[in-house]
């Protein structure tokens, strides 16, 4: 068996459908959450700076096997 809350007042309770409150009242005060309980880490920048390099590098290399493949320079086969 569950634990009910008592009933309340009948003048203090809503005739509005669905629970609501009536035009003019004011709801219920609701919990608050402002700001951060700590601070949050600043994640590194390295990671990704690496991975642009490295990816820039790749595609200058294949852009310069291509180049070097249309111009003759390399023989394949």
């Amino acid at each position: 068996m569950t634990a009910q809350p008592p009933d309340p007042e009948p003048e203090q309770t809503s005739r509005e459908p669905g629970g609501g409150v009536r035009p003019g009242d004011t709801p219920p005060d609701s919990a608050q959450t402002s700001g951060l309980s700590h601070p949050q880490p600043m994640p590194s920048k390295a990671m990704p700076v690496a991975w642009l390099i490295f990816i820039g590098v790749l595609v200058v290399l294949a852009s310069g096997f291509v180049v070097a493949l249309a111009l003759g320079w390399l023989k394949l086969g």
